[in-house]
């Protein structure tokens, strides 16, 4: 099942929350960065790499002072400043949904990956996400639920639609 909500990404209750990152596992968006910040220094702490990551890939680490105990970071760009591209969304998508069946996550909580400013649009990038998940959800039972978590009720408006398309076929 995949779901919008209007909540605060950090306080969503969640087996883990994914979140956009750079092959450093670098916040990219506002929303990435506000947790970083409230997820504290052993959140910062876990987040260290001793080398890059490649776009496509994605790494669990404890939530350190957030609310959810795991975060899974979707590496979707190089840097903050590069584009983020359908295909580069698609694999980290599908890497960050691979995490979650290996560590046996019912539910996720997540952004839209990969929208924002210079990026792809927000109606685009679920369409990626939810296409990924529905590839993913045919051969793995995990993650059940999926909740992309938005802030305003303009951004839910928006989304709702793809999503809705999504539970015509399930």
């Amino acid at each position: 099942m995949i779901r919008v909500v209007v909540d605060d990404l950090a306080a969503h209750p969640a087996d883990a929350v994914v979140l956009p990152a750079t092959i450093l596992l670098e916040a990219t968006t506002p929303t990435s960065r506000r947790l970083s910040e409230r997820g504290g220094e052993r959140f910062a702490r876990d987040r260290r790499v001793s080398e890059e990551l490649a776009v496509g890939a994605a790494v669990v680490t404890g939530g350190g002072d957030l609310s959810t105990e795991f975060v899974i970071h979707a590496v979707i760009q190089r840097t903050s400043d590069d584009p983020v591209t359908a295909k580069g969304l698609r694999r980290a998508w599908l890497s960050a949904l691979e995490r979650a069946q290996q560590w046996e996550f019912r539910r996720l909580a997540a952004p839209v990956l990969g929208s924002g400013p210079g990026n792809l649009p927000a109606g685009d990038a679920v369409s990626v996400m939810i296409d990924a998940w529905n590839e993913h959800h045919a051969r793995a039972p995990l993650p059940e639920e999926i909740t992309i978590v938005v802030e305003t009720e303009e951004d839910r408006a928006v989304l709702e639609p793809a999503v809705s398309r999504v539970k015509a076929r399930e």
